[in-house]
């Protein structure tokens, strides 16, 4: 199985983190607090971003062993429906 990409979740956390940034800049510069909420909540989207996607793999990993497992257990029921 090959193993999935991460190129799309850095774009997504690197375009978050910028907007963030800008944000932030752009809420300090005019003193509007609503701009500081939505750069709070561009670092919040990045966090759980990467938190979806550390699951993901790890889910994914658990699959794989799930089926590694099933497999094994295929090939000894096979073993003895052969040897019987």
């Amino acid at each position: 199985m090959k193993p999935p990409s991460r190129m799309l979740v850095v774009v997504a956390v690197a375009v978050l983190v910028l907007d963030a940034l800008l944000l932030g800049y752009a809420g300090i510069l005019f003193h509007r607090t609503g701009l500081m909420v939505a750069a709070a909540a561009c670092i919040a989207a990045a966090g759980l971003s990467l938190w979806a996607w550390r699951r993901y793999r790890r889910v994914l990993a658990e699959v794989a062993r799930d089926r590694a497992a099933m497999k094994r257990e295929v090939e000894e029921i096979r073993d003895l429906i052969r040897g019987a």
